[in-house]
C-alpha cells in the first residue's frame, strides 16, 4: 500500500531488494494514469520485474464519480457537468510506448480469461502490465456491458490466442487482416477473405508496433474490442540488472558494507556540527 499513484515507486525497492517475492500492484484508470502516470510509465520502461493491474471503470469510484483519464469525451460526472472536453488515455497503447514486455486485457466477469491471463502475468520474468474492464456499479454502471451480455460479446470481443488466426464473432464471420495501404490493422469479412491474408497473432514480435495496431482497433462503442494477450517478450529486468552490478561491487573489494558506508560518509566535504 503506498499513498495514491506512488504503489509502482514503492513495488519497485521491494521487488529490487526482495527478489525471492512475487511483487504485485493493485491499481486503478484514476490513480495509476494522472497522480502516478509518471511512476508507472517507467516501472514498465525499466522493465522491473512486477505485475501490475489495472482496473479500468472509466471512472473515479473511491472518491465518488468524478471523471477519469479513461473517461469518454463528452461524460458528464460530477467534475465535468457539461461533459469532459477530454481525449480518454487508451491504458495499453500506452503501456505499449513505454514498451512493457508483457501487455494483456481482460474482464472482470470472465473467470476463466481472467485467470488464464493472470497466469501468464504471474509466470511472466519483467514488466507485466494487464487491463482488467471492471465495472463500478454505483459510479458508471454499464460501462462494459456490451462486451459481457451474451447476445453482444461475441461481435464485441476479439478474442486473442498465440499461433492462431485472428476471427471473431458468433461464427468467426469476421477477421483482422493488415490493410493493403497504409498502417495498422483492420477488420474484414472472413467469407470474402484470402485464409492466407488473415493476421496469425504473434505475442513474440520485439517491435511493438503489432500490438499497439491492436490496441487501436476498439471503436468508442468498443466494438472490435481485443482481449488476451498482446505483447510478451523477453529483456533483462531491471531487477537481475542491479542484482548484477551488486555482485560485481562486492567481488572487487575487500572492505565491508559498513566499513564502505563510513568511508563514503567522510568523502569529500564535511561538517562537524557542535
Amino acid at each position: 500500500h503506498s499513498i495514491h499513484g506512488r504503489a509502482p515507486a514503492i513495488a519497485t525497492g521491494l521487488s529490487v531488494t526482495r527478489p525471492d517475492l512475487s511483487v504485485w500492484v493493485v491499481t486503478g484508470d484514476g490513480d495509476a494514469l494522472s497522480i502516478g502516470g509518471n511512476h508507472l510509465i517507467h516501472a514498465l520502461r525499466r522493465n522491473v520485474n512486477l505485475k501490475i493491474l489495472l482496473f479500468n471503470n472509466r471512472i473515479y469510484g473511491l472518491t465518488k464519480g468524478q471523471y477519469s483519464p479513461t473517461s469518454e469525451t463528452g461524460k458528464i460526472t460530477k467534475s465535468t457537468p457539461a461533459g469532459s472536453a477530454d481525449a480518454p488515455f487508451n491504458p495499453l497503447s500506452l503501456a505499449l510506448g513505454a514498451e512493457a514486455t508483457f501487455v494483456a486485457r481482460t474482464i472482470d466477469s470472465d473467470r476463466k480469461h481472467l485467470q488464464s491471463v493472470l497466469r501468464a502475468a504471474a509466470q511472466h520474468q519483467g514488466s507485466a502490465f494487464v487491463e482488467i474492464y471492471q465495472n463500478c456499479n454505483i459510479f458508471n454502471d454499464g460501462a462494459f456491458e456490451q462486451l459481457k451480455q451474451p447476445d453482444t460479446r461475441d461481435d464485441y470481443l476479439i478474442p486473442l490466442e498465440h499461433g492462431q488466426p485472428i476471427t471473431f464473432g458468433h461464427n468467426g464471420q469476421h477477421c483482422i487482416v493488415h490493410p493493403p495501404r497504409g498502417f495498422g490493422l483492420e477488420v474484414r469479412d472472413t467469407a470474402t477473405t484470402p485464409a492466407d491474408d488473415i493476421v496469425i497473432h504473434d505475442t513474440t514480435i520485439t517491435d511493438p508496433a503489432y500490438a499497439f495496431a491492436l490496441s487501436r482497433l476498439p471503436g468508442p462503442d468498443l466494438r472490435n474490442t481485443p482481449i488476451g494477450v498482446f505483447r510478451q517478450t523477453h529483456r533483462p529486468s531491471y531487477d537481475n540488472l542491479v542484482q548484477q552490478q551488486l555482485t560485481t561491487a562486492k567481488a572487487t573489494t575487500t572492505h565491508t558494507p559498513e566499513q564502505q558506508l563510513t568511508a563514503l560518509l567522510a568523502t569529500g566535504d564535511t561538517w562537524t556540527i557542535s
